[in-house]
């Protein structure tokens, strides 16, 4: 246990005790519910309204739970840290969020959450809620890691849930929330960088070891391993090896308008997040492309992992409108 220092009680009740202390502060917005475990905003199901559920392991916070409220989901799944949710968690939740117009999941491209989503929009399908998947695969690291087949789901899930979100509230069918998250996800990408490994609660030591003079460049958000391993550079070069791939994998063009946003791991100070910012928009723009809408800070983390991701999405008239409508969650609201 040398060097792990961590503010919890017994490590079998962190989920628990972070939904009560989540649940209390925040009891303007959200609903707190146990047995099973999972989040809707408060006052339940719009009617009439699309609902829009996600979740995924905890660990990650603010996401998911931090993106429910007005404009943005209804409901959110918490599992273990770093492990999915159950179907016996996510359908009460898919119940929850139904105000008749059916339900919209965003799911991270993970297999665990993948099958447990599933599992549960049948189990939903049965009790006559209408289900609708979509999957985010924003991560341009790794076609295939430890957790996934294809693409991981990162950062880029943020901008699907807002967008989707904005979507669902102004009065869009099911059909049209769904097109508009898909085409979200087909203009987000993301790529991170690890300084640090996190340490999961109950295992009381770091998830890899990585040396103090080296860093992993496409790191997943579980700690899974990236592309390559590198030796500690400047902010500009680390912020060039992760914005290179997904401007590339993007086929960005000069004259187009894109949302960046740099997203922090969890250990990593607001002005470092600002240092990369900045050269990702100075590489950008030199590139002839507009940087239009931004967003910085922690809002998909690994713990307590320092470390970066930085995200482009593609805007064009309709994105930017959605990203722009009101939201007011606790984790973003404008």
């Amino acid at each position: 246990m040398a060097g792990v220092k961590k503010l919890i009680n017994d490590p079998a009740e962190v989920v628990t005790e972070t939904l009560d202390g989540f649940g209390a502060a925040h009891a303007d917005v959200v609903a707190v519910h146990h047995d099973p475990d999972f989040v809707t905003r408060v006052g339940g199901a719009v009617s009439g309204k699309v609902g829009l559920v996600s979740g995924g392991g905890s660990g990650h916070e603010p996401l998911h739970a931090g993106f429910v409220g007005v404009g943005m989901l209804d409901a959110a799944v918490p599992g273990a840290v770093f492990t999915s949710p159950t179907p016996d968690q996510i359908f009460p939740a898919y119940q929850a969020a139904d105000g008749g117009a059916g339900v919209l999941a965003i799911v991270k491209n993970y297999t665990g959450d993948v099958l447990n989503f599933e599992t549960a929009g049948e189990l939903a399908e049965a009790e006559d809620v209408t289900v609708r998947t979509v999957v985010v695969n924003d991560d341009v690291a790794v076609e295939d890691s430890l957790y996934t087949a294809g693409r991981r789901g990162v950062a880029g899930t943020v901008a699907v849930e807002k967008i989707a979100g904005a979507a669902a509230e102004r009065g869009d069918d099911l059909d049209a929330v769904e097109a508009v998250a898909k085409k979200v996800i087909a203009n987000v990408r993301s790529m991170g960088v690890a300084l640090t490994a996190c340490t999961v609660p109950h295992a009381g030591k770091p998830s890899f070891d990585l040396p103090e003079d080296e860093i992993e460049i496409g790191i997943g958000i579980h700690g899974e391993p990236g592309r390559r391993r590198i030796p500690l550079a400047g902010a500009d070069e680390i912020t060039e090896l992760l914005l290179t791939p997904v401007v590339d994998d993007l086929q960005l063009a000069s004259g187009e308008d894109v949302l960046l946003f740099v997203n922090g791991m969890g250990g990593t100070p607001a002005s470092e997040l600002y240092i990369v910012y900045r050269k990702a928009r100075a590489l950008l723009e030199a590139r002839g492309v507009n940087v239009t809408r931004s967003l910085v800070g922690n809002y998909v983390t690994s713990l307590e992992m320092q470390g970066a991701s930085v995200t482009v999405l593609r805007l064009d008239d309709e994105l930017t409108t959605l990203w722009d409508a009101p939201v007011h969650t606790t984790a973003l609201r404008w």
